[in-house]
């Protein structure tokens, strides 16, 4: 073979040689199809990398396009599908919760999509009426699907004021209508304000703080502790309570209403039954006291006695704590009572006829008393 023919076929081979080195391999950036559902809640961008080389060349990457969030998504909803809601519970903040002036809270509500339109951030909840709370503009729904639920929350703050206050608010669709909820459309929180404590509580908070203690069921004349000073009037309660009619009513209301559920006729509201239970809520406000013996050593009968109602036989349900239960979680308390089942007993009892209710409220801490009676 000659010398130029060699370096012809030497040349060929370097020149193929170098081709295969720099042979470019093609790549092709994945797509991912619209989305027709919500996405997994917990979905993040999923980034493919072209495997590491070690030619000091720099390497080719495909990212792909970030999944679409909560917030990203917008379902493909038809012109005719319906918004429509039910209210199913109030996660936070039930109706009539006491807070202290300027409290920072939130706000939840669980509500179930009984429309055919799926909910995403272009359903927003906003303030409708009476008092805003500090609530922001608008509040995103979550992805909600047809028969789900949604926990719908929104940060507020208790006005500044003293009082009773109640908010409502809607949830508007992407159109900003007013989307139907059960027979209404507001969703609505109502809250008790007072001013900030003025003093530290004397026992460990805490739901249920202090106890609910025992019933007591004795006739008149044989009090369960020392004779009672308070036989001309009722123990001293000096320190700033309040008291709060509304809630005495609904506890008597809900009395009745479970027994009602027990077939037994309802309980008779009495003034008198009222004034003593209420001065003893004021002396349990004032001295912190979760017993049916007064600060000054009076019993349910003998305050029973001192209101002018001349009883047979006398018994009374206490309750206090911190923060206050509602009046349907004090009865709740009262009927699921293990430690004394006297509690549930009164509340179905055949043995009384008349009943008075009173709620003090102070330092947080609320107190309720059921005076049960028989003429």
């Amino acid at each position: 073979m000659s010398k130029k023919t060699l370096s012809i076929i030497l040349l060929t081979g370097i020149v193929l040689s170098a081709c295969g080195g720099q042979a470019a391999q093609a790549t092709e950036t994945p797509t991912i199809a619209p989305a027709t559902t919500a996405p997994p809640p917990t979905n993040t961008a999923i980034e493919a990398t072209a495997p590491a080389t070690d030619t000091g060349e720099a390497e080719a990457t495909a990212t792909l396009p970030p999944s679409p969030t909560p917030t990203d998504f917008v379902p493909e909803n038809g012109a005719d599908c319906v918004n429509q809601a039910s209210f199913v519970s109030d996660v936070t903040i039930p109706d009539n919760t006491n807070l202290i002036t300027g409290e920072a809270f939130t706000k939840t509500w669980r509500v179930q999509n009984t429309g055919t339109c799926i909910w995403w951030s272009g359903y927003t909840l906003q303030h409708y009426s009476e008092n805003a709370m500090s609530a922001p503009a608008s509040v995103p729904l979550p992805v909600t699907n047809p028969g789900e639920t949604a926990d719908i929350s929104v940060d507020l703050v208790a006005p500044s004021v003293p009082g009773s206050y109640r908010g409502n608010f809607v949830i508007k669709n992407p159109a900003n209508l007013i989307m139907q909820v059960d027979e209404d459309s507001r969703l609505w929180l109502i809250i008790n304000v007072s001013s900030a404590p003025t003093g530290t509580p004397t026992t460990t908070t805490g739901t249920g703080a202090g106890g609910a203690n025992g019933s007591t069921s004795s006739t008149p004349g044989t009090p369960s502790s020392s004779s009672s000073s308070s036989a001309g009037g009722y123990a001293s309660a000096t320190c700033a309570f309040t008291t709060d009619a509304p809630r005495t009513d609904q506890v008597a209301a809900a009395i009745n209403a479970y027994r009602a559920e027990n077939s037994l006729s309802a309980y008779t509201v009495n003034a008198q039954l009222r004034e003593a239970a209420q001065a003893h809520a004021n002396d349990m406000a004032c001295n912190n006291l979760f017993v049916h013996n007064g600060s000054d050593g009076s019993t349910p009968q003998t305050r029973v006695a001192t209101s002018g109602y001349v009883a047979s036989s006398v018994t009374e349900n206490v309750y206090g704590s911190y923060p206050p239960l509602t009046p349907d979680g004090a009865v709740t308390w009262w009927k699921n009572d293990k430690t004394d089942p006297n509690h549930n007993l009164n509340l179905i009892s055949t043995q009384y006829s008349e009943i008075g209710v009173g709620y003090a409220f102070f330092d947080n801490f609320g107190y309720y008393v059921v005076v049960f009676a028989t003429p």
